[in-house]
């Protein structure tokens, strides 16, 4: 599939690619190092069959003991280090023909990169990491790649003052640093999973969101990001936006737990820097879609819920259990702590019900039943509906 914005690829099982391009290119991937919300748990275990009804007598019990866990402000860790992710990934490349380039981007932090420096160039390994944007009343995420070593620590702590900052979004800062981004050579910067309503204020109020972001800061944003854990028809919503405001799109796999990225670029570049300068210099971008997107999004969410829930033996003692690696806040004066000092070795009941019914689902013998009731079967039908957002951001920028 072609078009203004770039080409992507639906590849076949067992294809190989080595005649097509030289590198591969993994972007948006996640490791311990990130720090992942919580506030979605307590949709989930509401509709959990069984689960939902311990689930509730658990939360009565700390309502009456004064003890709500806090889950905003709670997070969970993602299993894998820093180089067991780009391991991963560059062996997930080196099956499809390809020599890898990995960027890395957590949450907010360039912890993994900086470790993994020290033994990958920084060609093959970028500095980089996944930039929360407060933004109006909503929150973007952007990816910003490939930040030079000599200045990355320097870049990320003024990157994360914005975040963090008392006094809410400044445009007029925020226009400052996409600027010095955008004037360091071989930076990229992308919008990534543009159309996600991840703040859960309304997708209507995202949109509006989206709208003025864009319409503010376009000319530092050098590429609009299709997700690996996201719809087809809204991929294809962010391909049509790409298209109508002038920019490449970019492939993110955004996998956060065992399993790589289905969405990967391909290209002759040597370098993460020379690859930059395709998307930002060329707007050139070729990205391919494995096989393993086509397996059902709901499927692939279980089965990462899964691996999140995993106990693994050959892990550090302090992040063998699950319990060790999820932190609550029970505002009882001792902060943040992980489950398993919080319950001290005893697992609520409603723990070994969820997990079984989460196992349950998870099974390959589910995906059929799974796939037919919730999957997401639009995959490269060219006739996919866009989301109303290209036609209300395109209506904007033309109006301008």
């Amino acid at each position: 599939m072609k078009n203004s914005s770039g080409e992507v690829m639906f590849l076949k099982r067992g294809e190989q690619l080595s005649e097509t391009a030289c590198t591969g290119v993994s972007l948006h991937c996640h490791s311990l190092h990130s720090k992942e919300l919580l506030d979605f748990v307590p949709y989930y275990a509401e509709r959990i069959p069984v689960a939902s009804y311990f689930w509730r007598r658990s939360m009565q019990r700390h309502a009456e003991n004064g003890l709500m866990p806090d889950f905003r402000s709670g997070y969970w860790e993602p299993p894998l280090t820093g180089v067991e992710v780009f391991e991963s990934e560059s062996n997930s490349l080196s099956k499809l023909g390809l020599e890898s380039i990995v960027s890395i981007t957590d949450h907010d932090s360039i912890g993994a990169n900086l470790e993994l420096c020290r033994s990958t160039s920084v060609k093959r390994a970028p500095i980089s990491l996944e930039w929360t944007v407060p933004f109006e009343n909503a929150f973007f995420h952007i990816g910003v790649h490939n930040l030079p070593i000599e200045q990355a620590e320097t870049i990320t702590e003024g990157l994360l003052e914005y975040t963090y900052s008392k006094c809410g979004p400044d445009n007029k800062r925020l226009s400052e640093l996409l600027e010095m981004l955008n004037e360091l050579s071989g930076v990229l910067v992308v919008l990534n999973h543009p159309i996600w309503d991840i703040e859960m204020i309304g997708q209507q109020e995202h949109e509006r969101a989206l709208r003025n972001i864009l319409d503010r800061y376009s000319l530092w944003i050098h590429a609009l990001e299709i997700n690996g854990f996201r719809s087809w028809e809204e991929n294809k919503a962010v391909i049509d936006l790409a298209n109508s405001i002038g920019k490449p799109i970019i492939s993110g796999g955004d996998r956060h737990c065992c399993q790589s990225n289905t969405m990967v670029n391909v290209t002759d570049a040597r370098s993460f820097s020379e690859f930059a300068d395709e998307i930002r210099i060329d707007g050139s971008s070729r990205i391919a879609v494995t096989p393993g997107y086509h397996v059902p999004l709901p499927v692939r969410q279980l089965r990462s819920m899964a691996q999140i829930l995993a106990n693994y033996k050959h892990f550090p003692t302090d992040r063998r259990l699950w319990s060790d690696r999820v932190f609550l806040d029970y505002h009882d004066g001792l902060g943040l702590r992980s489950l398993t000092e919080t319950w001290n070795g005893h697992r609520p009941l409603w723990t070994y019900f969820t997990f079984f019914a989460l196992s349950l689902l998870a099974h390959p013998v589910m995906e059929p039943f799974i796939s037919l009731t919730v999957g997401d079967n639009d995959i490269g039908r060219e006739e996919s509906r866009p989301l109303e957002t290209a036609f209300t951001i395109n209506a904007a920028l033309a109006g301008q």
